[in-house]
């Protein structure tokens, strides 16, 4: 019997084989059950651990049901999925990857401001139904981004990932989170502003704020009424950060030029929940590294075994002789006619 019961969600036969070979040492075992709350209640309750996939949510009622819980995980930097309130009155850890995703956020970020100042997705429709002549004025509605400010609400990891991407482009950037210190943002070349000026100076409005309590609505309807009626406003971050009425009601109204969102309030399901099936293939000298879709940036985490890669290797790069002796052989049969002919009238000349 395992002395270390995890409970996961998932489709009943994800791999977790990674997972285990980090876990051996303390003889662990995953249970991966329905990604219902239901199913979670039921394997909680001798759990010793939750690895948490963002869905469903863990609540105050399943964490309350694992009466052995000592800490729950979750794969993700945000912790919005998870009643962490409850654990930390129960003295249950809670912890998470602050680290995950950082890169991939930030391109996708760079993607929304880029494609949403040159309206793609406009643009694109334009084309689809052959409004050449409606495209064009389009282009001169909006100028070009050097020069134009870039806002930052909150300037965490992915903010400063995005800073780095954005800099080239020539843009002013003005950042607002009262929990970094200033000097972190001029390191980025970023002006630390209030967040009222941030709304009233900025182009382009980048919320990368976390999901929790004091972030929540951090974007209403009298700060979108504060922004350029030209700006646009991106959202990577959370959905819970943004008043969605208020959104709307401010691209219906003009307050605000456009906007492009990657998350939503309540966001659709995870197609992998659908279709789990997923392939990848990698070194087997590689270890702690799982490749899939989303990220790629792993390397920090891989563990080389270098005495199987070299075995590997030598096995892979041994010399294959029989093409060439195959291909020698072809050759010779197929000069063979040649020769005897010419050997032939050799003969012939010769004797005359």
């Amino acid at each position: 019997m395992a002395k270390f019961k995890i409970v996961t969600t998932g489709s009943g036969n994800t791999d977790h084989s990674l997972e285990m070979e980090s876990l051996a040492g303390i003889g662990a075992e995953i249970v991966e059950v329905g990604g219902t709350e239901d199913d979670l209640l039921k394997a909680v309750a001798d759990a010793d651990a939750i690895y948490a996939k963002g869905r469903p949510r863990v609540s105050a009622k399943v964490i309350e049901a694992g009466k052995k819980l000592k800490v729950v995980s979750i794969g993700s930097v945000g912790v919005d999925s998870i009643d962490v309130d409850v654990a930390t009155r129960l003295g249950i850890p809670v912890t998470n990857c602050p680290d995950t995703f950082i890169e991939e956020v930030a391109d996708h970020a760079m993607t929304l401001i880029l494609a949403s100042w040159r309206r793609l997705v406009v643009q694109d429709q334009m084309v689809r139904k052959g409004e050449w002549a409606k495209a064009r004025p389009m282009l001169y509605q909006f100028p070009r981004l050097m020069g134009m400010t870039l806002g930052f609400i909150s300037f965490g990891h992915v903010a400063r990932a995005v800073a780095r991407r954005a800099a080239p482009f020539g843009f002013q950037m003005l950042a607002y989170d009262p929990y970094i210190e200033e000097l972190v943002m001029s390191d980025y070349g970023v002006q630390p502003v209030s967040y009222g000026e941030l709304l009233e100076r900025s182009d382009i409005v980048s919320m990368h704020a976390p999901g929790t309590k004091d972030a929540h609505h951090l974007m209403k309807e009298q700060h979108f009424r504060k922004m350029k009626k030209t700006a646009l406003f991106v959202n990577t971050g959370r959905g819970s950060t943004v008043d969605e009425p208020a959104m709307i009601k401010a691209l219906q109204e003009g307050w605000i030029a456009g906007a492009g969102l990657d998350v939503l309030r309540a966001d659709s399901p995870w197609l992998w929940g659908f279709h789990p099936k997923d392939y990848a293939l990698y070194h087997a000298w590689y270890h702690n590294l799982k490749p899939n879709k989303i990220a790629y940036n792993t390397v920090k985490f891989a563990r080389i075994d270098p005495r199987l890669r070299e075995e590997k290797r030598r096995e892979w790069n041994q010399p294959v002789w029989w093409p060439f002796v195959a291909g020698l052989v072809v050759l010779i049969l197929l000069t063979l006619p040649a020769f005897i002919t010419w050997r032939r009238r050799e003969r012939g000349t010769a004797l005359a």
